[in-house]
């Protein structure tokens, strides 16, 4: 391997060069960035240790979380749903702390790398560990370690773009989302059968591989990218004091108060939707290839309730490019098609989305036997509504964030998440009775939630016509 010193190109020339031999601004160039295949890479394996981990996580600790004498000792599913949604929003939390960090004293690099280590300490605790001690330490460490690099890895994409070519962010950010549920598919459908396999310790262990995996490949690319210096603590002034930066971002935080409840339901996939493919029929008949293999292929096979989540990332892989080169480009012939009518067109996909899941649970309540292909439906429906809202919301959280506050600002749209998350572990926690189950159970629970969704898009509407934004792109120089 060549030496990585010698292998900087124009982007590093030494014109640019201010810190510590790293470019602090992009090269004026029409074409796509050299650095961004690392940052993808980097991406596609993290989230393969995030999924990975994260599909598994409901069924480890409702059905193999163990006490310390080594007996199996699971919660309920009350406590399952409520403790899965406290760590969800708990990594959409810590990226508040990250995006500190990076804007304000490390940098968007220094502060990926530091904890990309802590987060594969967490992945490390969590397959040497399977008590509740091991399950604390372990996701305690990946919620710091993978809501912490979170604003740094997206907001460095941005980074790397300046005036001439920002018309490709659009697609690098649909290619930064591709990338996530690439990993994510491939991990939720490996990690529930490691999980039955091979227990606990493997089925954690992979997601940590995977993880320093993704550390390593960013590392790689560190001569390749633009490295913003952070701002100091006047960052914070800006943040605080009266200004364009304040005003930026308390119109940013309206909105990210919306795409919170979307958030409250759409994490719901991987909890109580989980819950529901416990009780319907996962068998798929692969008759027709146990006739030509009959002693490796089974003549059926029964789907783990945490692999039904796949169909998600897979969707995902689908949709964006249909998204971006048919379904958009037809309808801007008839609409503007403006971000803020994206993610409100979003809210009320999201409505039909929990509605249909309600419609199955009260099916599943008369004893009626269905498949588990029929969650393939709301799948869909939800799936094309987090086209809509997070995609879109992604880059729009980046164009509307001044220069100085960019992996701030970023932070502060993953704090819908986990604002979104606790708002679901809160409601379970005060439906919960003595036993820690909940009061309010079946479709009753979700049609719960499908009326707050339904409220929060028809008031969104009236926000996003009073919105006004301005865009900020980085100034670049001439290669």
């Amino acid at each position: 391997m060549a030496d990585p010193n010698q292998s900087r190109d124009a982007t590093t020339s030494a014109q640019g060069d201010s810190a510590g031999g790293f470019r602090t601004t992009p090269v004026s160039i029409e074409g796509m960035p050299p650095s961004i295949p690392y940052i993808i890479g980097n991406e596609a394996a993290e989230r393969f240790s995030y999924y990975g981990m994260r599909t598994i996580l409901y069924i480890f600790m409702t059905e193999h979380l163990r006490n310390r004498l080594g007996e199996v000792a699971p919660m309920t599913t009350g406590e399952g749903t409520e403790a899965y949604h406290w760590f969800v929003a708990g990594v959409y939390f810590t990226p508040l702390l990250g995006g500190i960090l990076a804007d304000a004293f490390f940098g968007k690099y220094r502060t990926i790398i530091w904890l990309s280590l802590v987060y594969c300490g967490g992945h490390l605790a969590l397959a040497l560990d399977d008590t509740r001690l091991g399950l604390f330490i372990g996701l305690s460490l990946i919620t710091l370690g993978a809501g912490g690099i979170k604003p740094c890895v997206s907001s460095i994409v941005g980074d790397q773009f300046g005036k001439r070519n920002e018309h490709l962010l659009s697609r690098v950010f649909g290619w930064f989302y591709l990338s996530i549920n690439f990993g994510s598919a491939i991990s939720t459908i490996l990690t529930p059968e490691l999980l039955r396999r091979y227990g606990p310790n493997v089925a954690f262990g992979v997601p940590g591989i995977f993880m320093a995996l993704a550390t390593v490949v960013f590392w790689l690319g560190r001569y390749k990218y633009v490295h913003v210096p952070p701002r100091g603590p006047s960052f914070l002034k800006e943040a605080i004091v009266p200004g364009e930066g304040r005003s930026a971002l308390l119109r940013l935080s309206l909105i990210y108060i919306f795409v919170a409840m979307f958030w409250s339901l759409y994490d719901q996939s991987g909890s109580v939707w989980v819950e529901q493919a416990k009780h319907m029929n996962r068998a798929f008949s692969l008759e027709w290839l146990h006739t030509m293999m009959p002693e490796t292929i089974p003549a059926s096979y029964e789907v783990d309730p945490a692999q039904v989540q796949v169909i998600n990332p897979v969707l995902i892989l689908l949709l964006i490019p249909l998204f971006s080169f048919v379904i958009y480009p037809k309808a801007e012939k008839y609409v503007t098609l403006t971000p803020l009518r994206k993610l409100s067109a979003g809210f009320f996909v999201t409505v039909v989305a929990f509605a249909m899941a309600a419609l199955i649970e009260a099916q599943l309540e008369k004893g009626v036997d269905l498949h588990v292909a029929w969650q393939a439906l709301p799948f869909l429906v939800l799936t094309t509504a987090e086209v809509m809202v997070s995609v879109t919301c992604l880059e729009f959280s980046y164009t509307q964030a001044p220069p100085s506050m960019k992996s701030f600002v970023m932070s502060l749209y993953l704090l819908s998440v986990s604002a979104g998350n606790g708002l679901t572990a809160i409601v379970n926690w005060a439906l919960q009775d003595e036993q820690g189950n909940r009061r309010i159970t079946g479709a009753d629970y979700y049609w719960l939630f499908t009326c707050a969704m339904l409220v929060a898009a028809l008031v969104f509407i009236v926000v996003a016509l009073k919105y006004r934004g301005k865009d900020y792109v980085q100034a670049a120089e001439e290669a």
